[in-house]
């Protein structure tokens, strides 16, 4: 998972599972004007699109306080205090790295691109990582001369600053590793390797760090399937992360697109490792999930008939994630990743109600997968929150409530 996950990206996730966007054009064709009826605050208390947050897949103030502040003022230390706080809460801290690792990316990504070199904080990063360049890592700041040498790019510098001064800290190893892989997703084939091949040095210095924190561990698994390594290798990575934390939802995420046809398995290798970890799920995780993102990852280039999502499989991941959510504990880091992926299920299989259920619990933010798939994942996510409200009207339901503030 890599939306919000990329976010995410993602969730993620970001680009984890990936839809061509061309897929999900005619739904936001087809929503016309209720997309911009669906988001008025006056009559929903929906967020309207310009303002949907795109970096996270739902709320953390505390992660967004931290970061504007080491964006406005490119100190380090408010990122750093967060992750110190963040403990040994596995999950929340991989969701955090995640977040930081995109929202670097981004920063920097826009800096290459700017006419003239940022003066200030480097405003609200949106859309999702992956610009490739030049390493931070490789050419850390000097002590003894200037911070920001000139021609260096000003983006991410409070991450680059944060490595140079802090070459021990945990957190930082972990949310540089990530940035590097968000960085090698958008290169060439062969700066890609490199870059993945670095990600990997700087994860595994992380884990020396923290050998307890699986946290570098799967950002580890996350190069080392980008990279496409054996199989053999690839699954005693995967037993290094079990060994910690075994049923880590955004592990699992992260390690699915490897089993998946698209990666390196096949279908039945993925709908028999997302239901291997459904299976084997404690209570109040949020693992029986996972089959949800199996099928996602499957659906048919033709995907848009309507009783595909009412097929047994279909239902029965629906179901599975419905029932792992209603289990999990309240405000669990990971299921905002399940509700955007849940409510785009309900949508296209007219369960409208069940689909207002979750635009309640997540509107606005849409960082997490499928929307980060799309071109603009405001819009995407903007058109099936009003096909969700004018089909809940269109079976005798009321107007939509107003989502509860976040």
């Amino acid at each position: 998972m890599e939306a919000l996950l990329f976010l995410i990206a993602i969730a993620a996730v970001v680009g984890l599972l990936v839809v061509p966007a061309v897929r999900r054009r005619r739904e936001l064709d087809a929503a016309g004007g209720l997309a911009a009826r669906a988001a008025d605050p006056d009559r929903y208390g929906f967020v309207p699109p310009e303002r949907l947050d795109v970096r996270l897949p739902g709320p953390d103030p505390e992660l967004v306080e931290a970061l504007e502040e080491a964006q406005r003022t490119r100190d380090w230390q408010p990122v750093a205090r967060l992750l110190a706080l963040t403990g040994d809460d596995w999950e929340l801290r991989w969701q955090r790295v995640q977040s930081l690792a995109g929202a670097a990316s981004v920063e920097l990504a826009q800096s290459r691109t700017a006419p003239a070199p940022a003066q200030g904080g480097s405003g609200v990063p949106e859309g999702r990582p992956g610009a490739a360049g030049l390493s931070l890592s490789k050419a850390p700041a000097d002590a003894a001369g200037p911070a920001h040498p000139e021609g260096a790019p000003e983006g991410a510098r409070w991450l680059r600053d944060w490595r140079s001064s802090s070459p021990r800290d945990a957190g930082c190893a972990q949310v540089y590793a990530q940035f590097l892989v968000w960085q090698a997703l958008g290169a060439g084939p062969a700066e890609r390797r490199i870059i993945l091949e670095e990600a990997r040095e700087v994860a595994r210095e992380a884990i020396r760090l923290a050998p307890a924190d699986p946290t570098g561990y799967i950002t580890d698994l996350f190069a080392a399937r980008v990279l496409g390594v054996r199989r053999a290798d690839f699954e005693e990575l995967w037993q290094e992360v079990c060994r910690r934390a075994p049923h880590h939802m955004g592990a699992h995420l992260v390690a699915l697109p490897y089993w998946s046809a698209g990666g390196h398995g096949s279908r039945e290798d993925a709908y028999a490792f997302a239901q291997r970890a459904a299976g084997q799920a404690p209570e109040g995780s949020l693992l029986p999930a996972l089959p949800l993102f199996a099928v996602y990852d499957h659906l048919p280039e033709a995907n848009m008939v309507r009783g595909l999502y009412r097929s047994a499989v279909v239902e029965q991941a629906v179901e599975g994630a419905g029932y792992a959510l209603h289990h999990a504990p309240a405000g669990h880091p990971v299921a905002p990743h399940v509700r955007h992926l849940l409510l785009c299920f309900l949508v296209r299989a007219e369960r409208y109600t069940e689909a207002l259920e979750q635009v309640r619990a997540v509107d606005g933010y849409v960082g997490a997968l499928p929307w980060v798939d799309g071109a603009d994942p405001a819009a995407e996510y903007a058109a099936y929150r009003a096909l969700a409200v004018a089909g809940h009207e269109s079976l005798g339901g009321g107007a939509a409530p107003a989502p509860p503030a976040h």
